[in-house]
C-alpha cells in the first residue's frame, strides 16, 4: 500500500487509472477513508484519480498535535507534487469540499476546477462541534454511528445492505483523528475568501439531504 512520509508520519493514497488521465484528487468527508469514492471511481476509467486518507483517518497517521484546514492542503499538494501532478480537478465532500476550496484560493494555479459535494464555506458552530467532540469522547465513533448514519444517508439507504459497510467505516475510525478534524471545521471560515476562487466550480447535493446548520454536511446516496 503506497504511503507518502510527511513530517507528522504517512499519508496513505491510492491512484486509479491511465497515466495519461485527466488528473483528479479526491477529498473525503469527515469519518471516512478513500474508498468512499470507489463507485464514483469505477464510472470513470478513463481519469487519473488520486485517493488519499487525510490525517486521523483511513491507513493514515494521526499526528500527536492538532492540525489546521491549510495542513490538509498542504498535504494534498505535497501529494501532488510527490506524483509529479501539476494541476488537477479537485472532488471533494464535506470537510474534503472545504479543503477543496481553501486549495483553489491558496494555490490557484494547481487547481484546474472543483467538483463540490454536500460541503460549504462555514461548517456547524463551535458549540455543534464542541457537542460532538464530547459525544466521541464518552461513547467512541461507535456509540454515535447510528446519528452520523442519519446525517449521512436517506432512511432508503439506511435500510439497504451496502449502509452496513459505511457504519462499519466509521466506527472503525480512529476517534483521535476525528476529534482533531472536528476541531479543524470548528474554525475554519471560508467565507471572506470565496471570491479568490476563480476556477470553474460544480457544487451537488442529494434531494434527500439534510439542510446542514449545525453538524457536516451530509453525504449524498450515490
Amino acid at each position: 500500500m503506497p504511503v507518502l512520509l510527511r513530517p507528522w508520519g504517512h499519508l496513505h493514497y491510492r491512484l486509479r487509472g491511465p497515466d495519461g488521465g485527466l488528473p483528479v484528487v479526491l477529498l473525503n468527508s469527515l469519518g471516512t477513508d478513500l474508498r468512499m469514492w470507489d463507485a464514483v471511481a469505477d464510472r470513470l476509467p478513463a481519469l487519473r484519480l488520486v485517493g488519499m486518507d487525510k490525517r486521523g483517518h483511513g491507513l493514515s497517521a494521526t499526528p500527536d498535535a492538532d492540525w489546521t484546514l491549510d495542513d490538509l492542503v498542504s498535504d494534498a499538494l505535497a501529494l501532488m507534487d510527490y506524483l509529479g501532478i501539476g494541476r488537477a480537478v479537485v472532488a471533494g465532500c464535506s470537510i474534503g469540499g472545504m479543503i477543496a476550496q481553501r486549495m483553489a484560493t491558496l494555490a490557484p494555479a494547481r487547481v484546474a476546477g472543483l467538483f463540490l459535494s454536500n460541503t460549504a464555506m462555514k461548517i456547524g458552530t463551535d458549540e455543534s462541534w464542541a457537542a460532538r467532540i464530547d459525544g466521541v469522547r464518552q461513547t467512541g465513533l461507535c456509540g454515535l454511528a447510528p446519528q452520523i448514519m442519519e446525517r449521512w444517508f436517506s432512511p432508503a439507504f439506511r435500510a439497504s445492505d451496502e449502509a452496513k459497510a459505511w457504519e462499519m467505516m466509521l466506527m472503525r475510525g480512529d476517534d483521535a483523528g476525528y476529534i482533531a478534524t472536528c476541531r479543524v471545521l470548528a474554525v475554519a471560515d471560508l467565507r471572506s475568501m470565496s471570491p479568490g476562487i476563480t476556477c470553474p466550480v460544480l457544487l451537488i447535493g442529494g434531494a434527500t439531504d439534510q439542510q446542514d446548520r449545525a453538524g457536516d454536511a451530509a453525504t449524498p446516496e450515490a
